[in-house]
């Protein structure tokens, strides 16, 4: 009797063995592989896709490109109604303190440094949400890529929404807080380059990744695709004659994207 049972022992066993390793090829090799996808701009393979802090914290996921000289980003990013952020002064800090406890407009105000590749942003720009500074949309941009695809610079940059001012969890200093939601950023912004006429190409390559439970420098929940939203700008602020093209991802990516959004709601994000 017992040596009857070592032959289906064994291969349940096997069978097992089998299914795991099918599993972790599955899950750990084929499915990241076919999400992780860079050919619109295949330059920002193996970038890391998370800012950091000045203390060294991971900060804000990168969700957000544009494609064009610094002055292109520039005249597009006022075509589209967000302005340049302020330096971080004296004074400036001391006018957004006013902004906030006042509930004065202050459209230009400063946005704390984060760093990506030891650097802290190049570019800095933001759309007011009522009056105070305690509540914008803002974006940091780091020049990245020289010549992309396009053979133009390539930024990359971390748009987020502030909802508020508070404590930031990690250092206990007065600080922005930003809303979950970071591809509601992402997607504002692009748009917003879009209706202005200042977008001739969206495309997506892979971020940071699907993440329902990432931390920001501050210690604020976020929750994203994963997802980086590239805009192609038109050139010298001349407006595009055409709605702007939409280059296609690849399908299991799209698979994975329509995914994520039930998964979102089904969660009560």
């Amino acid at each position: 009797m017992a040596a009857s049972l070592r032959p289906a022992f064994r291969r349940i066993i096997v069978t097992a063995l089998g299914v795991l390793a099918v599993y972790g090829l599955l899950a750990y090799i084929v499915l990241p592989a076919a999400w992780t996808h860079h050919q619109h701009q295949k330059g920002l393979a193996g970038r890391p896709m998370v800012t950091q802090t000045a203390q060294g914290i991971p900060g804000d996921a990168l969700n957000v490109g544009l494609v064009g000289s610094r002055g292109d980003v520039v005249r597009a990013m006022h075509a589209a109604g967000w302005y340049p952020a302020d330096p971080v002064t004296l004074r400036t800090s001391i006018e957004i303190v006013g902004s906030v406890l006042l509930d004065r407009a202050y459209r230009n105000a400063p946005v704390s440094p984060l760093y990506y590749d030891g650097r802290k942003e190049d570019l800095a720009f933001e759309k007011p949400d009522g009056k105070s500074a305690d509540r914008r949309h803002h974006v940091r941009l780091w020049l990245v890529l020289e010549k992309g695809e396009e053979g133009r610079p390539v930024w990359l940059g971390a748009t987020t929404f502030d909802r508020g001012v508070g404590l930031s969890r990690y250092t206990g200093q007065v600080t922005h807080h930003i809303a979950a939601d970071i591809d509601a950023e992402r997607d504002l912004l692009v748009a917003d380059l879009n209706r202005a006429g200042m977008v001739t190409a969206i495309y997506q390559v892979t971020g940071v990744g699907p993440t329902l439970n990432g931390r920001n420098g501050e210690g604020d929940l976020y929750y994203t695709d994963g997802e980086i939203r590239i805009a192609r700008l038109v050139v010298d602020g001349h407006k595009a004659t055409a709605p702007a093209v939409m280059l296609d991802s690849p399908p299991l990516v799209a698979w994975k994207d329509a995914l994520w959004r039930n998964v979102s709601r089904a969660v009560g994000r």
